[in-house]
């Protein structure tokens, strides 16, 4: 193994020059706004705040999994959040979650608006607020909850590390990406046998622990996460996650919830901006570039 790096670590680390990366621009070690910049307000409950990444895959398929079962008050805005150019950090965004990641949800249809922020939190409190893909009994309701919480723990290891590595780092690290590459398949696996003995991850029932991890490892599968990092990491060997992920593909609220804010693809994949249902046959890319 070679190491990239001669590398040792000062005593006391201190921000002094910019990180690198594809990311680089939008690093900094220290929080709050950079800017001042109102949020967008639309005329429906809930106000969402989002990009349509992994993160934000998970809530706009549950908000579209809720209207399709008619709940009207999961009626949302989907406005579009530019991480790339710094968009979380503007003063509103930041009101909404201070922690300047997206997405971010309001809750406007009490009072005093709610404001939510992680992923985890939004899926649980849609879940309550509409009594729907959690369950109430004690011990299926551990199991969903363990296993979205499995995804919040343990997607950052895909992602910021796996992914980080393999796509985004500026210098290719082989122990870097030999650690999240063992990693991110021990999460594989883990998922595999899960569902090598469950139709869904937590049981019998389509849950919100199923769109929490259908986006990242879902994703990663079917070839749509990090370049050519399904074969590096050969996804084909998960064959229960691979079926799992085709049933999920076939929910037309997964294909609507996958749309929304999103930037890449094919122009017809694409609604930067959801406002209304009919939105999905009127406003995608393809169809405002023939205007």
């Amino acid at each position: 193994m070679t190491d990239a790096s001669d590398y040792v670590p000062p005593k006391i680390w201190t921000w002094n020059k910019p990180s690198s990366g594809r990311f680089a621009n939008i690093n900094r070690p220290i929080a709050g706004p950079t800017h001042e910049k109102e949020l967008p307000v639309g005329r429906h409950p809930l106000q969402l705040y989002s990009l349509g990444t992994p993160n934000g895959v998970k809530v706009t398929i549950m908000l579209e999994e809720l209207l399709a079962l008619g709940h009207k008050g999961a009626e949302y805005d989907a406005w579009l959040i530019k991480i790339g150019d710094g968009d979380q950090f503007g003063s509103g965004f930041v009101a909404v979650n201070p922690n300047s990641k997206i997405p971010a949800l309001l809750d406007r249809s009490a009072p005093t608006p709610i404001r939510v922020f992680e992923t985890g939190a939004i899926l649980v409190y849609l879940a309550e607020k509409f009594g729907e893909f959690l369950p109430t009994e004690p011990s299926a309701r551990a199991e969903c909850l363990s296993w979205l919480f499995w995804q919040m723990g343990s997607a950052p290891y895909l992602g910021g590390g796996f992914g980080h590595f393999y796509a985004y780092a500026s210098v290719k690290i082989e122990y870097a990406i030999d650690r999240f590459a063992m990693e991110t398949k021990r999460q594989l696996d883990v998922l595999d046998r899960r569902l090598a003995e469950s139709k869904y991850v937590a049981g019998h029932n389509y849950t919100i622990a199923d769109m929490a991890i259908f986006p990242w490892y879902g994703g990663l599968c079917k070839g749509w996460l990090y370049g050519d990092s399904a074969t590096f990491l050969s996804v084909h060997e998960y064959k229960n996650v691979q079926r799992w992920a085709d049933a999920l593909l076939e929910r037309p609220t997964v294909k609507r919830g996958r749309m929304v804010n999103r930037l890449q693809g094919e122009p017809s994949s694409q609604l930067r901006e959801r406002h209304d249902a009919s939105d999905f046959e009127t406003k995608t890319q393809d169809k405002l570039a023939a205007e």
